[in-house]
């Protein structure tokens, strides 16, 4: 059995936390996986929109999708994510992409948590180079007392399955999170690495309501020129 198939079976992750708000109803800080799953039972759903602001024939995109996430049972999540990306072309790639975490420590006298997780990514539409690969990662956070509830997390993760032109296979994780107002949060974190997971990532997330949340953000790539896009989020928990 090919080496890919091996870590997709064993591991078939990603999607928002932002701070005392809402630390139930999503699972990653911004890009980067956060310590946190949904509760048991409990469903998830976003809708994203990244776009670069650029012509398309200078590397501008619109990206567009959903990521939804449900609580299989205490401390175990599952997801699945679909996106699809105008780039100008005849071909707009699509791509569906399965997650699950689990977490596997928790203390909140200390405020320290670890969890690990993957996701699969799979290319809906064969273009040039692209095929099925996962990330499989591991991480950990400390909420630092005094400081209105932030929290530094960090942790590494590797790829499997994808090829030479894919770039850095394994690299480090770390993100920021700290509570502003009683429903505003500022987020940040940062995945090491040349690669498509390789950004920098900094915005605020908003609990418009206590099912509803809003994120907007912008996205700063560890190598090329003009890498960079905005994105917005909207989610909500059922």
């Amino acid at each position: 059995m090919p080496k890919f198939q091996i870590w997709s079976c064993v591991f078939l992750v990603l999607i928002f936390l932002v701070g005392n708000a809402t630390n139930s109803a999503q699972t990653t800080i911004y890009n980067v996986a956060s310590t946190d799953v949904v509760s048991e039972k409990v469903f998830y759903v976003e809708a994203d929109f990244a776009v670069h602001f650029d012509k398309f024939s200078k590397g501008g995109f619109q990206s567009y999708g959903y990521r939804t996430v449900y609580g299989v049972r205490k401390n175990l999540e599952v997801g699945a994510n679909f996106f699809y990306t105008r780039l100008g072309g005849a071909t707009a790639p699509k791509e569906f992409q399965a997650n699950v975490k689990w977490k596997a420590y928790s203390n909140e006298k200390h405020g320290f948590a670890a969890s690990t997780g993957a996701v699969v990514f799979v290319p809906l539409n064969r273009t040039g180079s692209r095929r099925p690969t996962s990330m499989i990662y591991a991480n950990a956070s400390k909420i630092i007392k005094g400081t209105n509830g932030t929290r530094l997390t960090g942790g590494v993760y590797t790829v499997a399955g994808a090829n030479r032109e894919f770039g850095t296979k394994t690299g480090a994780l770390v993100g920021f999170e700290q509570s502003v107002r009683q429903k505003l949060s500022f987020i940040a974190d940062w995945y090491s690495g040349k690669n498509r997971f390789g950004y920098a990532a900094a915005g605020f997330s908003y609990a418009l309501t206590k099912k509803q949340y809003l994120f907007s953000g912008y996205n700063f790539g560890n190598s090329g020129r003009a890498n960079n896009f905005l994105s917005i989020f909207y989610g909500y928990t059922f």
